[in-house]
């Protein structure tokens, strides 16, 4: 991403000029209690509340290895985009519940249906798991994007990162955070549906595409065998770590209720469904026609991370250069600024306020704002390590890492919504169980797997194979037995009360309850619902090679 000309330079000041005028706004619009400072005053509207999952949702790394991934391996990866009806499911199924409960995050709900040891094995599984996660791989994809784009040092690159998206949501909280990404969302899809085009106009058709790529390319259906990216993986296993991400995760369940009411957050849900389907055509084509450029000899790529900035290097005049540029750091930054605000939600609602129930509204947000400084601060510690970490190896181990955390967290939510029955302790008793199956396959990978991510040769016996098990497949094991868990011990033990669980799982609703539910949506909320599960089904019908 070098070589960036004046004008690159003028369009990408002018980005940055915006988001400071954004963010200077917002937080001059002052945080008066934490509802206004973690839920933005809970008086978000529906296309602020859809743009923040979308930006949320895709980060730097998001976009350079979706890309890079198109041109490698094609279109299987096209299912985890697909995951929309996923959104849909947290605006539908979820949300209602998570809101009549007046919940600000995700453990508050679990203690609220079950109990407080759900609560705390949550808020700090969550916490761990950002700073470790979702913070060092923005952080590690921030600092090659930024000392590529400016000259920098990697390090240097990270730490400008760092301190500049942490500085706008310290001061100004989760309203800062999604109005910033509102902005960075128009960005992020201009500038990528202008690399989509401009791609095509040096390809000539979608055909001519096809018939460069190959079929294999444009195929997601790959066998069940299949190492990489089994269809059976791929659509039960990535529907499990869907439903955790989507549904359960405080990352992006944060936004929704951000919301004056339900109907505001299933319909932010909605259009956020929609954005979520535009990766497979702004980051996973532009892939394939990288790979269809180089077979006509027009760009190279020695690795596929490059896929994207060579794209836009060879592709886009100045001016787009730098609009482009702009997105890359509007993902990035968004991602960043989202994962702070989330980790400060959950230290100062489900520990410290736990810990200190008498904190006056005031006190709650100063330590808010010092939770996300020294989340900021961790994130900056851990960049000498994340430098020493291949990318494209630790892309590889977070997905899978995630298929190891999803099924225990996706249980205990989905059988508690859906089924009253599940009681206090099958929850905890299940959660348990996974984090242990998940340690297990964990440490078996690092026994048995190369530094590759391949499995080590002569490698035999019962925890190899176990190592062995493709990380999708090995989600929907582990879903399966969590859910086992959960029910043999719930049903072992005594049911919860009925003014325990009144309002938090189907079965409990009032008839005031069920006539609000109902009175919550449109017909056209469910036209628009509808139409986005056709447009799926039809995007699965048509890539099958």
């Amino acid at each position: 991403m070098n070589g960036l000309e004046t004008l690159d330079w003028i369009v990408l000041g002018l980005y940055f000029a915006a988001l400071f005028g954004v963010a200077v706004w917002v937080i001059l619009q002052k945080n008066k209690n934490t509802e206004d400072y973690f839920l933005a005053g809970r008086n978000v509207g529906w296309f602020i509340i859809g743009a923040s999952i979308f930006a949320s949702n895709i980060g730097s790394e998001h976009v350079v290895g979706l890309a890079g991934q198109g041109a490698e391996s094609g279109m299987p990866m096209a299912h985890y985009e697909l995951h929309a009806w996923i959104v849909l499911l947290l605006g539908w199924l979820f949300l209602p519940f998570y809101m009549r409960s007046g919940a600000f995050t995700m453990p508050e709900f679990l203690e609220k249906r079950f109990d407080s040891k759900s609560r705390w094995f949550l808020s700090i599984f969550s916490i761990v798991g950002y700073v470790l996660t979702k913070v060092s791989v923005t952080i590690y994809a921030g600092g090659i994007v930024v000392s590529a784009l400016l000259g920098f040092t990697f390090m240097q690159g990270a730490i400008i990162t760092v301190v500049i998206t942490g500085a706008y949501t310290i001061l100004g909280g989760m309203r800062a955070v999604v109005y910033t990404e509102a902005l960075q969302t128009v960005i992020l899809i201009l500038g990528s549906l202008l690399l989509t085009y401009k791609g095509f106009e040096a390809i000539g058709s979608w055909e001519e595409l096809r018939a460069l790529a190959g079929a294999d390319h444009f195929n997601m259906w790959r066998p069940v065998d299949d190492p990489d990216f089994p269809w059976t993986g791929m659509v039960f296993g990535g529907a499990i770590v869907g439903i955790w991400y989507w549904c359960t995760d405080q990352y992006i369940v944060q936004r929704t209720l951000a919301a004056h009411n339900i109907e505001i957050g299933r319909r932010g849900a909605i259009f956020g469904a929609y954005l979520k389907i535009l990766p497979i055509f702004i980051f996973l084509i532009p892939g394939i026609i990288a790979f269809a450029l180089k077979q006509k000899g027009v760009l190279t790529y020695e690795r596929s991370d490059e896929v994207f900035p060579v794209l836009v290097q060879t592709l886009l005049p100045a001016g787009l250069r730098g609009l482009v540029a702009g997105g890359l750091m509007a993902a990035l930054m968004s991602s960043l600024a989202s994962v702070f605000n989330s980790s400060s939600t959950l230290f100062t609602i489900d520990i410290f306020k736990k810990l200190y129930p008498e904190s006056s509204e005031q006190e709650l947000v100063r330590i808010g704002r010092w939770a996300t400084a020294i989340v900021v601060v961790l994130g900056i510690a851990w960049i000498p390590i994340m430098e020493k970490i291949g990318g494209g190896t630790l892309y590889r181990y977070l997905q899978s890492v995630q298929s190891y955390i999803a099924p225990p967290i996706t249980t205990v939510f989905l059988l508690g919504i859906l089924w009253k029955r599940v009681n206090a302790k099958g929850a905890i008793a299940t959660l348990f169980f996974g984090l242990v199956m998940a340690t297990l396959r964990i440490i078996a990978e690092l026994i048995y797997f190369d530094a590759n991510g391949n499995l080590i040769e002569g490698s035999s016996g019962i925890f190899a194979s176990f190592a062995a098990i493709n990380f999708a497949h090995m989600a929907i094991i582990m879903f399966i037995a969590c859910v086992i868990v959960c029910i043999t011990v719930s049903l072992m033990t005594k049911a919860p009360s009925e003014k325990q669980i009144a309002g938090l799982t189907f079965g409990t609703l009032t008839e005031e309850q069920k006539a609000s539910a109902k009175n919550s949506y449109t017909i056209l909320d469910i036209v628009a619902s509808v139409v986005l599960v056709i447009v799926i089904v039809c995007i699965l019908s048509y890539f099958t090679g």
